[in-house]
């Protein structure tokens, strides 16, 4: 097969960034310069993102942060792609690198979890003693998940210490195993957990995007897609026996094709069939579809008669 002229770099390390606001503008300069796109954090604790270039933008790119001696070591996750992932090029600074927001904040250099190679998380997750934490939020778990994984009941990732500490008598004793899409989560949120006095705590590591390329593994036990933060949205895994787990928001049927309601206050996430949304308007309800800046009706240039009519039919 053909390689592809582009390429998705997936990354994160942990590493003291001194005066991360001007390292942040330098940053979006440079790869500006060099035509990438694509999302990156920096805060003091270190560096996020995702970005999409030619291999020529990626490899230069690579280059480039291999010269700093603070990113030297730092592990790329490579997807081929048709095109670029993103439409822009953004790169922004924040208090820290994933949101958890804690009174006394984890530093993953000191303390995490072990690290669990895709090989080490198979066969641990086949163990008697072994519960599964999806670390990641609610929408990205309907897409897809490890088999027998449990899923927070929780919204966004800051919710999920409260959470452990309601439930904890579920993982009192019991071998925890943590997950999360390239693995900067669980770095934090690993370490929390031992810091709340669970003995036994291991993390994916590399992500769930390193576990569906392992040649051994090739992805077995995790059932659906994994949810990336881009244009493509989704990305498989499992190459052995897949399944499809996501359901549609309006008819249960088996769907992984995601969309945003079309109400800009909501903008929901919801799991929806081309037909479905048509017939729903993109809506999650009926306040979003009357909502007075309903994307759908914009794009559509629906007449108020129109979305009347709509409406009668779904009553």
């Amino acid at each position: 097969m053909e390689n592809k002229e582009y390429r998705v770099l997936l990354y994160y390390h942990y590493v003291t960034i001194e005066n991360p606001e001007e390292y942040t503008q330098q940053h979006l300069e440079f790869c500006k310069s060099i035509g990438l796109k694509g999302r990156i954090l920096i805060a003091n604790e270190g560096i996020n993102g995702t970005v999409s270039g030619t291999v020529e933008q990626t490899d230069q790119y690579m280059a480039y942060m291999k010269e700093d001696p603070r990113f030297k070591d730092m592990v790329y996750k490579i997807d081929e792609a048709d095109g670029h992932a993103f439409k822009k090029m953004h790169v922004r600074f924040r208090p820290e690198l994933v949101t958890l927001r804690l009174e006394e904040d984890v530093n993953p250099l000191e303390l995490t979890g072990k690290y669990y190679s895709p090989k080490e998380f198979y066969e641990a997750m086949q163990q008697e003693d072994a519960v599964i934490i999806d670390a990641r939020n609610d929408y990205e778990y309907e897409l897809g998940h490890f088999r027998n994984a449990i899923k927070p009941d929780i919204k966004t990732f800051k919710e999920l210490p409260d959470w452990i500490r309601e439930n904890r008598e579920q993982f009192e004793g019991k071998k925890i195993l943590t997950y999360c899409t390239g693995g900067v989560r669980c770095e934090k949120f690993s370490g929390w957990l031992r810091k709340e006095g669970f003995e036994d705590v291991a993390q994916l590591h590399g992500g769930i995007v390193t576990y569906g390329k392992d040649p051994e593994i090739k992805g077995e036990l995790w059932d659906g897609q994994c949810y990336v933060f881009d244009e493509r949205i989704s990305v498989p895994v499992n190459q052995v026996n897949p399944v499809v787990v996501g359901k549609d928001y309006f008819t249960n049927e088996p769907c992984e094709r995601y969309v945003n309601c079309a109400n800009p206050e909501c903008n929901k996430q919801i799991l929806c069939s081309e037909e479905n949304e048509d017939k729903y308007m993109r809506s999650c309800s009926h306040e979003c579809r009357v909502h007075p800046r309903n994307r759908y009706v914009a794009e559509h240039g629906l007449t108020e008669e129109q979305v009347k009519e709509r409406l009668s039919v779904l009553a």
